[in-house]
Parts: structure tokens; C-alpha cells; sequence
């Protein structure tokens, strides 16, 4: 089983051709889902609140078959206000509360029967939480494959120092790594996106992959490298789209039996065709999300 430690939030869709959209978001909470729709079991371990948005997000979680570990809480839902440009790009403001408190004394429980952890963006960043969710994956590596998207949100986490301190802990007891292109060049302003991912191979992963947009994902194992092309597709929005390609990715790696503490050295031998097979089949599971309105990530059926 999976297991997802990260935010969830609401996600307020603007755009200056269509009516205001609500849906629940938040980059972990759509990987949980992702890996759901595309037939793995998986627990989401965040928070939200006891409102109406808390409610929406607790719904979706549920019949979307994702098992939660926490009951709503007092505090409010967090909000993401995404403001899409003309082709589909979205600008992000957010309103958040991040804490995790007794996740550390629960965790044991809450892993039986995990073999893979995955956490990021916002919950790895922001404080009081991220020092919760850097605890819970310390205790988790022995036993689990580590996987780690920064997903960076520079309106948030403005200080990029600080950030990529941040990122380069999580790296550093990661087995896979997922970023954009766009979070590489923010982190590392003077080098290349896959110059990054390569000295972030040499920081302890078995394999960093770097999604580039429409020229496709790349990516780098100790095998060596290797990049798909983007599948053609018409383009709604970019919501979700990174976090259907990390559910793909991680899935792909689950229906390889490459996930678990025990198979940590299997993973990190991952030869250079296998690879490419993980990138085509996550591409085209973000191909099916950006095609349509918001983070709506495919069912299995789905993917071609």
C-alpha cells in the first residue's frame, strides 16, 4: 500500500472565459487520489477542516476509495486560488494552516502494511508541518521506498535558500524524486534542470525524474538517462498535471514490484528501458488530466 503524507486544500479555479470552479486539491491529496483511480490501495495522512470545504475534501477523498488516517479538525480549510491564463497555465495564491500534531507517536500504526511513502510540495515546506513530515519519513526509509516531489510554490515559500534546504533534506532519503523543470530553475538559477537532477542522483535516489512541460519528462538512474516525448493532446488546463504523472509514476514502479525497504537495491539498478516504459505510461496518464478541467486525474481504463 501506498501511503501520502501531505496538505489538502480547495482549489478556487478563475479564468477570464468561465465561471469561478471549486474542487478539492492540494499536489499530495491528487497524487492519493491518481493512485486510487489507477488501481493501487492508498492512505492519505493531512488534515482539514470541520467546514463546508472540509466536508468537500473528505467526500472526495471517500468515494474516490482513499483511506484517510485523520477526522476533520477546528481549523479552517486551506484554500488555493489558481488563476489560469489564457492557455491553460495556473498562477497560484494560497491561504493555509500546515500542522500535523501527534503524527510522529501514530505513524507506527499508520504505516502496517505501507511499502512506499510519498510527501512533498507545500507539507515538506512550510512550517510547523514540514518538521512533522521530515520526522515521519526518517522513521519510515528502513521499510519503505521514499519518493519526493518539491513541487515549489515561491508565493508561499519565498525564500529560496531556505527552500532548497528544505528540498535537498527530503532528496537526500529519497529513492525517486520528481520536479519540474520550472522547480529545478528556481532552486538552481545557474544550471540546467537535468544538471540539478544529476547531483541530486548523487545525493542518495536510485532515479530523479524531471517533467519539462511539453517537451517531455527526462529522467536519470545510475543505468543512465534517458526522455519520452509529450503525447499531443488539447489543452484545458495544467492542474494537476504534475501529480497525475508522480501517481502514474509511482504505480508503474508498484506494478514492477520495485516499492518496499527490501527492494531498495532492485530499484536502484532500474535499467535504462524500464525507465522510459515508467516515463511513457505517467506522460500519458498527465496527458489525460490536462486535457480536461482541473485536477481530474485518469482512471486506469483511461490510459492509453
Amino acid at each position: 500500500m501506498l501511503t501520502v503524507i501531505g496538505e489538502a486544500l480547495v482549489d478556487e479555479v478563475v479564468s477570464d472565459t468561465a465561471p469561478r470552479r471549486t474542487h478539492p486539491g492540494g499536489s499530495p491529496l491528487n497524487v492519493a487520489v491518481g493512485v486510487a483511480r489507477l488501481g493501487r490501495p492508498v492512505q492519505f495522512v493531512g488534515r482539514f477542516g470541520s467546514d463546508t470545504y472540509g466536508a468537500m475534501i473528505a467526500e472526495h477523498l471517500r468515494t474516490n476509495s482513499v483511506l484517510t488516517a485523520f477526522e476533520a479538525d477546528d481549523l479552517p480549510t486551506s484554500v488555493a486560488t489558481a488563476v489560469l491564463d489564457p492557455v491553460g497555465g495556473a498562477r497560484y495564491t494560497f491561504d493555509l494552516e500546515w500542522q500535523l500534531p501527534g503524527l510522529a507517536e501514530d505513524l507506527p500504526a499508520l504505516l502496517d502494511g505501507t511499502t512506499m511513502l510519498h510527501t512533498g510540495s507545500i507539507a515538506s515546506m512550510l512550517s510547523p508541518g514540514a518538521s512533522h513530515v521530515l520526522r515521519a519519513v526518517e522513521q519510515a526509509r528502513p521499510g519503505c521506498t521514499i519518493t519526493y516531489d518539491p513541487n515549489c510554490r515561491p508565493t508561499i515559500i519565498t525564500d529560496v535558500s531556505y527552500a532548497r534546504e528544505q528540498a535537498e533534506k527530503f532528496v537526500a532519503l529519497a529513492d525517486v524524486v520528481k520536479a519540474s523543470d520550472e522547480d529545478l530553475q528556481w532552486l538552481y538559477p545557474n544550471e540546467s534542470a537535468e544538471e540539478s537532477a544529476r547531483r541530486w542522483l548523487d545525493a542518495g535516489p536510485s532515479l530523479v525524474v524531471v517533467t519539462r512541460g511539453s517537451k517531455g519528462p527526462w529522467a536519470v538512474a545510475a543505468a543512465g538517462e534517458c526522455e519520452v516525448a509529450a503525447p499531443t493532446v488539447s489543452v484545458v488546463d495544467t492542474v494537476g498535471a504534475g501529480d497525475s504523472f508522480m501517481s502514474a509514476l509511482l504505480v508503474g514502479l508498484m506494478d514492477r514490484e520495485l516499492d518496499g525497504g527490501a527492494r531498495r537495491s532492485e530499484l536502484a539498478r532500474i535499467g535504462v528501458g524500464e525507465l522510459q516504459q515508467l516515463l511513457s505510461f505517467a506522460a500519458r496518464a498527465a496527458a489525460v488530466t490536462v486535457s480536461r478541467a482541473g485536477a481530474n486525474p485518469p482512471y486506469r481504463r483511461e490510459v492509453p
